[in-house]
């Protein structure tokens, strides 16, 4: 999994996720892993997703592309770290215009460099519950991104 460019906007930033050759595409590819995200963020449970089905983030989880759960741990790391819930990301494709395994990944942010953090942690995170190595140490993730924001718990902006 490779995050090949990022734009940051206003109020948004948005990434490139390119999926290596062999890596799944969906959820439903590697045994497991809806469980162990939600066992590393339970908080997931929590979240919703506007699909078109009226499915919850939960029964999509058992079978949706892995870019969407990269999508929402980055949301979910964000809002362990202090970012108000509310915010929202969004996932798309065109297999046929980027090439197969190529996503786009945006999400509101209310830190810039929280979100930057987030992505990268959100990486890491999907990358260690897909291949059931060690699990993700969550705590220390959030860590990092709550000193993102400053002593006072405020964002940092320029």
């Amino acid at each position: 999994m490779q995050v090949e460019r990022v734009t940051i906007s206003a109020d948004r930033v948005t990434v490139v996720l390119r999926l290596d050759p062999g890596e799944p595409l969906r959820t439903s590819a590697v045994p497991g892993l809806p469980e162990r995200a939600v066992e590393a963020l339970p908080g997931l449970t929590r979240h919703r997703c506007d699909n078109g089905a009226g499915r919850t983030f939960s029964a999509e989880l058992r079978d949706t592309e892995t870019a969407h759960l990269f999508e929402h741990v980055a949301c979910e790391l964000m809002a362990l770290a202090g970012s108000p819930r509310t915010l929202r990301g969004e996932t798309s494709w065109d297999f046929v215009r980027d090439g197969r395994g190529v996503f786009h990944v945006s999400l509101q942010y209310d830190d810039d460099l929280v979100a930057l953090g987030a992505l990268k942690a959100a990486r890491r995170v999907v990358t260690g519950l897909i291949a059931d190595s060690d699990r993700p140490d969550i705590d220390a993730e959030v860590a990092r991104l709550r000193a993102l924001r400053g002593s006072d718990g405020t964002a940092c902006r320029e």
